[in-house]
């Protein structure tokens, strides 16, 4: 009995028989096969959530552009005179939000009416903002030393940005966004390169609720 169980030791010792690898490959196989597709997806996960965080981010830096331009740049202007002060033009009522009033109107061209941002560069280089109305509590975004937008003076400009850098689409990996202007549908294939009003995806891959990711 004893000599029996020794030989069958020693058979296991010199490896696994043919079978039992071609078992172990297949089974490895298929849980790789398993793995591969979940991966995948989780890596398409992370990017839709990139892209979806990008476009709200853009979108709110358009929006808040938008809000600094009202009540300046009048037609054939070249400066304001901030008529959101008392004294110094129309009756203009700003968004409450709004810390400071554009005073660069040298970027607006004829064409772009409504005031958005020309290009998504203006964004990121900034442009020059001069202090609304007389009690303005904090600020941010205002590039000039370490001084808040509480300190500015109604004569002094400071240069404020609204995006800290070009915005890259994780779809492509680009920053290669398709542009609308606010003179546009939203069906238009081209932009018409007079103001950035909405920013989408250049890609046309489907995600994972079915739509485009170019019609987020």
């Amino acid at each position: 009995m004893f000599a029996k169980r020794k030989k069958a030791l020693r058979s296991r010792q010199h490896g696994f028989t043919l079978f039992e690898m071609i078992v172990t490959l297949t089974v490895l196989s298929v849980l790789v096969l398993g793995t591969v597709p979940i991966a995948q997806r989780a890596i398409q996960r992370q990017r839709e959530l990139r892209l979806r965080e990008t476009l709200r981010l853009v979108r709110n830096a358009i929006d808040e552009f938008k809000r600094d331009t009202i009540g300046a740049c009048a037609p054939g202007s070249i400066m304001t005179g901030d008529p959101s002060r008392p004294g110094q033009g129309a009756n203009v009522a700003p968004d409450p939000r709004s810390r400071v009033v554009i005073d660069d109107c040298t970027i607006f061209d004829t064409e772009n009416l409504d005031r958005y941002p020309p290009s998504l560069e203006t964004l990121v280089e900034g442009v020059r903002v001069k202090q609304r109305g007389m009690n303005m509590q904090g600020g941010s975004g205002i590039r000039d030393g370490t001084r808040q937008a509480t300190e500015i003076n109604s004569t002094e400009e400071v240069t404020k940005v609204y995006l800290r850098e070009m915005p890259v689409d994780p779809m492509t990996g680009r920053s290669d966004w398709r542009l609308r202007s606010s003179y546009q549908a939203g069906d238009d294939g081209s932009w018409d390169n007079i103001n950035v009003f909405d920013i989408r995806s250049a890609s046309d891959a489907e995600a994972m609720n079915g739509q485009k990711y170019s019609e987020w």
